[in-house]
């Protein structure tokens, strides 16, 4: 599909392409996106247009794909809550992030998420991840401002590169870090049960990830939160 050949007198205007760097309004931004390939990842944080490089094996898909089954099995066990990945999140008037993997709380349980007529995220999603390599300084820098703005809950970095892991819990409008205790775990505010082993984490131990997570499954919190969840449902 080709959207910047030139047109001919009393054709439809050319819609331009997403550059890196553009400054837009979120509505100009979708009108653009809409038009690029499919293969194109873009977003919108804080009105300025960022490109995505290819993602690598080792520094991206490989940590990625372990949130992603860390916070599927927390969901499978927590009726109530819903995840995503690489989904477009309408965060505010000037920012469309398409996070890395996202857990909410649905919106008939209480959450703050809302889904739109055409099938996006509105609002901000309680608990978002970024699997940061050569994107570090976007995840820890607009990004981290535009969700802690937006009201995100909880926002996690995993730092490939640098082999960390940026946990922030929001207090009065920015994000702290919330830390290890002295088991070496971080156990969430916002979704009691959901605990991570960060060693485990940062040495790609799949099933150390899952243990310190079933963990917390099992822990009094966990069912107060599922209780609690189930209390709120609305029809």
């Amino acid at each position: 599909m080709s959207t910047r050949t030139a047109t001919g007198p009393g054709s439809r205007p050319r819609i331009p392409p997403l550059e890196n760097g553009d400054r837009l309004t979120r509505d100009e931004f979708e009108r653009r996106y809409r038009a690029m390939p499919e293969d194109v990842k873009a977003e919108l944080v804080e009105g300025v247009v960022y490109m995505a490089s290819p993602t690598r094996f080792e520094s991206h898909g490989h940590a990625d794909w372990r949130v992603v089954g860390w916070l599927a099995t927390y969901q499978a066990a927590t009726p109530g809550t819903d995840g995503s990945i690489n989904s477009t999140v309408r965060l505010t008037e000037d920012s469309e992030p398409q996070p890395d993997s996202l857990l909410c709380i649905r919106p008939e349980f209480g959450g703050q998420v809302r889904f739109s007529e055409d099938d996006y995220i509105e609002r901000a999603p309680e608990l978002v991840v970024e699997v940061a390599a050569s994107s570090a300084s976007l995840d820890l820098g607009p990004k981290r401002r535009a969700y802690a703005a937006a009201g995100v809950r909880e926002y996690i970095v995993w730092r490939t590169l640098d082999d960390a892991i940026d946990w922030f819990t929001l207090r009065d409008g920015a994000f702290v870090p919330l830390n290890p205790g002295a088991d070496g775990l971080i156990k969430s505010e916002m979704f009691p049960g959901l605990w991570l082993d960060v060693a485990a984490a940062l040495r790609r131990d799949t099933a150390g990830i899952l243990t310190a997570l079933q963990r917390g499954l099992r822990s009094p919190e966990h069912a107060r939160f599922v209780a609690d969840l189930q209390s709120r449902r609305t029809s």
